[in-house]
């Protein structure tokens, strides 16, 4: 799932104080965090101040949301796994979540595990204890993700001890979450030389692939019901370009400039393309009603690094915009009784590169 804006923002620099001033003029009267064109939220409401705070979930009763981080003020070198409570904790006041991962490596794409008790994550520390080297960014050069073959599947404990292991098989396995049936977890992994989608039992057992197609599949997320799937893709219009993605692979790389948004059935059958927008589309998630699917895209814009919020039904028809902001806007996720939705955003950072959680009642 991986936080595809932190590197583009690097190339650009000089077009935050663009956005700032441009982008405070768009937003409610007496409210810093809210854009008058966002008719879908309301009461919303910042949760983290400062570094770069992503893929928050929710527990499965509402109450807690996991998410990852690199806060420098919090003892970190590179993203750790902590969690909350919605309500009762206030960051802003130097209070600090509750640390689940290791402390050691790199993590990524947790999700509390449906006793409310546990929470999986994956982590790169059984490759060793620093921080994994990250891909080096050169202006005018290409955007590239690390795909570390040093990440595994664990689940913890909410005090951070680790109670088992989910994965064990060489390359990368990453980017896992959970049905809402509470029985199966879709996961990303390299083992077969590409970057497909699994599924497997809640204990780690019985995983099969579900994606087959060259490229790289992930960020995948349940239906409301449990038989589908949505995730984002990867697909190639030349050889040429399929050629470069398994060279980068090969590298433990890929460039995830291009993707769209695709639905199949639990077991892979019925794939289907459901965006043809161009340029990156990705961190997919289902509205409660089952109808429609939420993401984040840079399509309209007119930098790589704008990304805001959309809405479409689920044959990809019927498109909305969401969300306003001039930077970045991501990692969508509805609460289970789908009436807030928590989601990372650029916004009131004050002209910096940070970027936070965030959550708002839901209105339809």
């Amino acid at each position: 799932m991986k936080k595809f804006f932190l590197a583009i923002l690097m190339f650009a620099p000089f077009l935050f104080s663009f956005h700032r001033e441009v982008a405070l003029s768009q937003k409610v009267a007496g409210d810093s965090v809210l854009y008058s064109r966002e008719k879908h939220f309301k009461n919303i409401r910042q949760l983290t101040f400062g570094a770069d705070n992503a893929e928050a979930y929710w527990s499965f009763d509402g109450k807690y949301f996991s998410f990852q981080s690199n806060n420098k003020d919090w003892g970190l070198s590179c993203d750790q796994i902590f969690y909350m409570p919605l309500e009762g904790v206030d960051l802003s006041k130097g209070a600090k979540p509750q640390l689940i991962s290791t402390g050691m490596g790199r993590t990524t794409c947790s999700f509390f595990m449906p006793d409310g008790k546990s929470v999986l994550y994956a982590s790169t520390h059984l490759g060793g204890k620093e921080c994994p080297k990250d891909v080096e960014r050169k202006p005018g050069g290409k955007y590239l993700w690390p795909v570390y073959d040093t990440y595994d599947i664990f689940v913890a404990d909410l005090s951070g001890k680790i109670i088992t292991q989910l994965t064990n098989t060489p390359g990368y396995d990453a980017e896992a979450t959970i049905s809402p049936k509470k029985d199966k977890i879709v996961f990303t992994s390299t083992r077969n030389g590409d970057l497909d989608l699994y599924i497997m039992d809640i204990n780690g057992k019985n995983v099969k692939q579900i994606t087959h197609e060259i490229g790289y599949d992930g960020g995948a997320f349940f239906s409301p019901d449990g038989k589908k799937i949505v995730f984002r893709a990867s697909r190639f219009k030349t050889e040429e370009d399929k050629k470069e993605y398994l060279e980068y692979l090969k590298q433990g790389l890929v460039a995830p400039t291009a993707m769209e948004i695709f639905t199949c059935n639990v077991d892979g059958t019925d794939l289907k393309q459901i965006t043809h927008l161009g340029k990156a589309n990705w961190a997919p998630f289902y509205h409660p009603s089952g109808k429609k699917i939420i993401f984040s895209s840079n399509y309209k814009g007119k930098r790589g690094f704008e990304f805001n919020l959309f809405m479409m039904n689920e044959d990809g028809s019927g498109l909305e915009q969401i969300t306003y902001d001039r930077v970045f806007d991501s990692f969508p996720m509805f609460s289970p009784d789908g009436r807030k939705i928590i989601f990372s955003s650029n916004r009131n950072n004050g002209g910096t590169h940070n970027t936070n959680l965030f959550v708002a009642e839901w209105v339809d």
